[in-house]
């Protein structure tokens, strides 16, 4: 998968812009604050809907415009066009012009996968985080899991509203058939996110070696639906109702799930340097790569942000051996001589200065 063209029109500090790009590697330099991040952030825009760099599409909108938009080709099988436009509060999606309703039947068109500073939120930061970061990634895998997410979170929020309001007069016949439902799509989401944890980890180890990782490392994934019958977990909902009721909020359920880089049992976050944070990181994001590959048998586009801060010329060397000319990547940097020149060969490099993106190859 390639994407081969992005037009942006009041995208973050972008009037207009057009951009063709390499089917191979794709390098963006310019110095901090020209705008390298956010051509990387539309691309991740157009792929997901959504920014990685904030929940507002209010902040994307340059200036005192009242629109952006956003339009790429992309090839797969065949070459797609895709747009996202963002007016008055109202966020419109198009495949090849046709206007798609549904969310999840736009996500998953376009496959990306992003490494960024934020990514370390992975490891450093709260079980919440974690899930969110990873249901991006599953989401691209099955868009199925979107629609078994946005039911699960309805259904969660019904039966809090439910124990807040009716505190002593609880209809438990009524709350039966909700903690069904929650039930259901609770063992759904847990299904998945077991399988892609398995997945990951058949690979993550492998490819942490190959990019200069020294210790072993997996992911865990602690669930409360992990491991019990759905009767077992029936009851404990049933145990749980005067504590819920009390603090009118389920205490019980996927959204309480937890994914932990690990090495030997020890979590990495407390013991870890920021070179392996980042390179743990980055081999997930590798090992994910392969996943889409085994699955959909053509590699997701892979985008890696500020990829040189905090690691050193071997393991970034490592890095570069590792993705292959199938892969279509995106790197952005202030510096291009962290790069040996054996790896920019008939790479093209965009360099951005006071807002103007000059294109080249290095050859």
């Amino acid at each position: 998968m390639e994407i081969t063209s992005l037009k942006l029109v009041n995208f973050r500090n972008f009037d207009n812009l057009e951009l063709n790009f390499s089917k191979n590697r794709n390098i963006i330099i310019g110095n901090n604050g020209e705008g390298k991040t956010n051509i990387v952030e539309a691309m991740f825009v157009l792929s997901l809907t959504k920014s990685f760099r904030t929940n507002d599409d209010v902040n994307l909108i340059k200036n005192d415009n009242n629109l952006y938009k956003v339009e790429g080709n992309v090839k797969s099988t065949f070459i797609n066009n895709y747009k996202i436009i963002y007016q008055n509060e109202e966020k419109i999606l198009k495949i090849n012009n046709n206007k798609i309703k549904k969310f999840s039947d736009y996500i998953s068109n376009i496959n990306v996968i992003l490494f960024s500073i934020n990514d370390l939120k992975l490891i450093k930061d709260t079980p919440s985080t974690r899930r969110k970061l990873i249901n991006l990634e599953i989401s691209e895998l099955n868009n199925n899991y979107v629609k078994y997410l946005n039911f699960y979170n309805k259904i969660l929020k019904q039966r809090n509203n439910y124990l807040r309001k009716t505190k002593n007069n609880i209809n438990y016949d009524y709350l039966n058939i909700i903690d069904e439902q929650l039930i259901d799509y609770g063992i759904k989401i847990m299904d998945e996110r077991k399988n892609f944890i398995d997945n990951v980890n058949s690979k993550i180890k492998d490819v942490f070696y190959k990019i200069g990782g020294s210790i072993d490392i997996n992911i865990q994934y602690k669930s409360d639906y992990l491991d019990i019958s759905i009767n077992e977990i029936k009851e404990i909902y049933k145990k749980n109702i005067n504590r819920d009721i009390i603090l009118g909020a389920t205490q019980f359920g996927v959204h309480k799930d937890a994914f932990i880089f690990c090495s030997n049992d020890r979590e990495f976050k407390f013991f870890a340097s920021e070179g392996q944070q980042k390179t743990a990181v980055i081999a997930y994001k590798l090992a994910v790569l392969e996943i889409f590959k085994e699955k959909n048998g053509d590699y997701p586009i892979l985008m890696l942000d500020d990829l040189f801060s905090e690691l050193d010329i071997k393991r970034i060397e490592k890095i570069f051996e590792f993705i292959n000319d199938d892969i279509q990547t995106f790197i952005t940097t202030t510096d291009l001589k962290k790069i040996k020149r054996k790896y920019l060969k008939n790479t093209k490099i965009f360099e951005i200065k006071d807002g103007i993106v000059e294109e080249s190859i290095y050859e």
